[in-house]
């Protein structure tokens, strides 16, 4: 394996997640930026993946952003065995935002989770709109709708327009202490 491979492979290591489709590729663009206030474009992850094989090497300047996501100070640090910073990086996992109009597509399911033992599986709807599909211990019930623009794990979620029922629309939060966590499904 070379270098360029053992750095995709732990970024996906570090992740918990393998990088193979267009979407995770838009995950993992969110998670650079997210982390480190810099945009890469799909076009140039899918080349250090491999995933576009069009001749066209990756430059240095990506692969340091791509070491310095690990932890590591840039490529060189990382490709000649380098240590990681003594500071550790935080985990690229905690923080995950999900940006409902740019990574969701009608029909898409997402588990929320959050304490104490809270569990909701909800359905996009698409223009911001979900629906519950199944909840357990929570004030949300199967058939509930709601709008929701943006998820970030570990920080409480806003849901707008809450409808249960033929009771008027109200805002709701969950995970107000703890935050929320999401998963596909």
């Amino acid at each position: 394996m070379n270098m360029k491979e053992k750095l995709c492979r732990e970024i996906e290591t570090a992740l918990h997640k393998k990088i193979q489709t267009p979407k995770d590729f838009k995950f993992l663009r969110e998670r650079i930026f997210a982390r480190q206030h810099i945009l890469i474009s799909t076009t140039t992850l899918k080349r250090v993946w491999g995933y576009l094989d069009d001749g066209v090497q990756p430059r240095t300047s990506t692969l340091d952003i791509l070491a310095q996501f690990l932890g590591y100070a840039d490529w060189d640090s990382f490709s000649h065995g380098g240590e990681a910073s003594e500071l550790p990086p935080s985990n690229p996992v905690m923080g995950r935002r999900l940006s409902v109009t740019e990574s969701l597509d009608r029909g898409d399911h997402l588990r929320l989770t959050w304490q104490p033992a809270r569990t909701c599986e909800v359905e996009y709807l698409g223009d911001l709109t979900f629906r519950v599909v199944a909840s357990e211990n929570t004030r949300l019930l199967e058939g509930d709708t709601f709008r929701c623009s943006l998820i970030i794990e570990g920080e409480p979620l806003y849901l707008d327009d809450l409808r249960q029922g033929n009771n008027p629309p109200i805002a709701y939060v969950c995970g107000k202490r703890t935050g929320v966590m999401y998963e596909y499904i």
